[in-house]
Parts: structure tokens; sequence; C-alpha cells
């Protein structure tokens, strides 16, 4: 069978993802609206340029359109692209663009079957009743146009069976990273992790909290550095923690400023690091926090959780429906809550012996969560479109 996969960029989650199917025996082609990602691009989340050190166009077949095409424009390549390549259906990551809406709208039109991937969820929906109604009268309509939908986790599924979707109609396909790549490149570090924290500078015998992202509002960094305050002040252990901040972003400097006044090495900002740098991160930290208040998946819990590691994430994650149990591989808190934070945090620095539990419990639970799930799940979805042959 033939699918087109419509993606604005290149994407460092959906390449590996896009040759794994293709080994699987999928027959895929990416279409991107451009190509600039891969040379590098200004990302004002992290408010710097940036340039993947990962292959971002082997291994795959793709193409790209023409450059400042607008709506109409693009409309009409996606028409023809349709037409001259037949494809028995078109997979749209998302649908919030107007590069989305136009394949949307040519599939519609050629009646070519559509399948949806997205990560909203229902959290993240914001504003008056009368807003939430309006979503609902023009989502339930605009799904109903949709062949069918790849839920992401249980949070995204949700989100489409409030609009309306029939859960015939939704097959989960994991939000998912290349679990390989991390959990081979974590145990490399491992090997080294000492020498890796000499270089950092790290005192010894003191846990490492970790956060890796954007400083970003959406984040609430500063809810992290705030809990981890708390422990400091409250002198609880001989071994207080130190919190790793591995990103950039607007509010750097503010944070730098709230961090100021705690004692030295509480806290240290190491800036953006790259794809084959994080594994390391992963490897050295003994808990990951993400105490996103906006946060629509979270791929980095992902991340982490193939290097063993405890998470935390806010109930703002759309990630902890899945993957995040707590008291089992870690916790769950409100999002914005320091007292509720700080508290976990006590918890899993007292008892190293819960931290590694925790941490085996992570590598399991993502185990199950990865490429090849994916590729079952879109398997069966084409199959449930009746146009999916294997062999």
């Amino acid at each position: 069978m033939s699918l087109l996969y419509c993606l604005t960029h290149p994407v460092q989650y959906q390449v590996p993802l896009v040759r794994h199917l293709i080994d699987g025996g999928v027959d895929i082609e990416v279409v991107y609206r451009t190509l600039g990602a891969v040379e590098g691009y200004f990302d004002h989340g992290f408010n710097q340029e940036i340039v993947w050190d990962v292959p971002l166009l082997a291994g795959y077949p793709y193409t790209s359109l023409p450059s400042n095409l607008g709506f109409r424009s693009t409309l009409q390549y996606f028409n023809q692209a349709f037409q001259d390549r037949k494809p028995q259906a078109t997979w749209i990551h998302g649908w919030g663009s107007a590069y989305a809406r136009a394949a949307w709208l040519a599939a519609r039109h050629l009646r070519i079957p559509v399948l949806m991937r997205g990560d909203s969820q229902l959290a993240a929906f914001k504003g008056s009743s009368l807003k939430r109604i309006l979503h609902r009268w023009v989502f339930s309509r605009l799904f109903r146009t949709v062949s069918h939908f790849l839920a992401v986790g249980s949070a995204n599924k949700a989100f489409y069976l409030h609009y309306g979707v029939p859960e015939d109609r939704i097959t989960t396909m994991p939000y998912a990273v290349d679990n390989q790549f991390f959990r081979q490149r974590a145990m490399d570090s491992s090997a080294r992790r000492q020498d890796f924290r000499d270089a950092l500078n790290l005192p010894p015998n003191r846990p490492v909290v970790l956060y890796v992202g954007k400083l970003h509002p959406d984040k609430s960094p500063e809810t992290l550095i705030r809990a981890v305050s708390q422990l400091v002040s409250a002198q609880t252990s001989s071994s207080p923690p130190i919190l790793l901040m591995v990103g950039d972003g607007e509010m750097r400097h503010t944070l730098e400023t709230q961090a100021a006044g705690l004692p030295p090495d509480t806290v240290r900002f190491l800036g953006f690091r790259n794809q084959t740098e994080l594994p390391a991160f992963y490897d050295l930290c003994d808990i990951f926090v993400l105490p996103s208040v906006f946060e629509p998946w979270g791929l980095v819990v992902n991340e982490v959780m193939n290097a063993s590691k405890p998470v935390i994430v806010s109930d703002r994650v759309g990630a902890a429906d899945d993957l995040v149990k707590n008291g089992v591989n870690g916790f769950v808190f409100p999002a914005g809550s320091v007292d509720a934070l700080a508290g976990l945090l006590s918890k899993l620095i007292a008892d190293p012996a819960l931290r590694e539990a925790s941490g085996r419990q992570s590598a399991a639970i993502i185990r199950n969560w990865g490429f090849e799930q994916d590729l079952t799940a879109l398997q069966s979805a084409l199959q449930h479109l009746s146009i999916f042959k294997e062999g």
C-alpha cells in the first residue's frame, strides 16, 4: 500500500519512526512544507539557533513543497500530488497549520482516506463555557471528515471521544521515541558516569535532580527551583540535591536570578544540549522532573525512562496517564504545587532503594511504548480502512 505522510518540517522524533515503519513493510513517502530545519533554524522556545546533530533526511523517501507557497497554492500542490501519486491514504500530523489543513482539504476533495495524529488533550483547552461549546461544535464537525484517528495516548484519545469520534475510529499509536537509541547511549554513558560528573565539577554524594527542556512559562521551571529551594532550606539531609537545568529560553535570566539566593552548587544552568548529548545527562541523574503547566505530551519523559530513572511530572503532562504510575516508577503532582513537588522529591532523595526500584519500572514500562507498538497500531488502523495488504 502507499501512504503520504504530511509534516511541516523534518522532526528529530518523527524521522526515526518513519524509518522503522518502512523497515516494517509500510510504504511511506513524507511530504514536507519546508526542509529549512535541517540546515538550522532559530528556535524561539530555546531562544537560539538550533542545528540537530542526528540525520533528518536519510533512509526514507521524501519531497518538499516549493518555498513560500500560500494556502491556495499549497492546496493546488496537494491536489496534483495526490492525483499523481495515487496514495491509498494520507497521514496528517496535527491540524493547526495552514499546510496541514490544505492537505486535509485536498484529500477530502479526492476522497482519499485521512489518518489524523496529534497530541491535543482537553486539559489544554481553557476559556469560557461559550468558548468550549464553540470548540465542541467546530471540532465535532471537522472530525467527521477524518477516516481514522491515531491517538498518541489516553488523554489524546479522551479528547477525540469528547468531540464525538466513535471509539472504533480511534487506534492508539503510542507517542514514542527511538527507545533503542536512548537506551543504548545511556548504557554506554554509564561506564563514563564518574568522569562526566567530574567534568561537570559536581560535588560527590549529592543526588542529581534533572530538568531538560525549554526555559519557558509553559514548562514552569520556576516551580522546580522553588521546590528544590524548599528542600535546601529545610536542611533535612546532609547531602542536599543538585538541580541541573539543561535547556535555554526566555526565562533563563529570571530563573538564574531566582536561583542566585540559594547556596552555591544548588542549581546549575547548562544551556541547550543536542540529541546525542542528552543520554549522558539521563544516565547521570537520580531523579527527572517535568513540572509543566502546559505539555500535550512531553517526549523527554520517554527518553529519560530509557535510562532507568524515576520520573516526577505534573498532572498537565500528557504522558502522565500512560507512562508515570504513581508510586511505581515515579509520581504525578498537581501542576504548580511547590509543596507537593518538594514532598515527592524529598521522598525519592531519602530512599535510594526506592529510586532504583522506580527506575527499573520506568525501563519496563517504556519497553512496551515504542516504535514496534507504533508499527502494529498503524497496520491495525490501515486494516480498519481495508487498504493494508501484507507483503
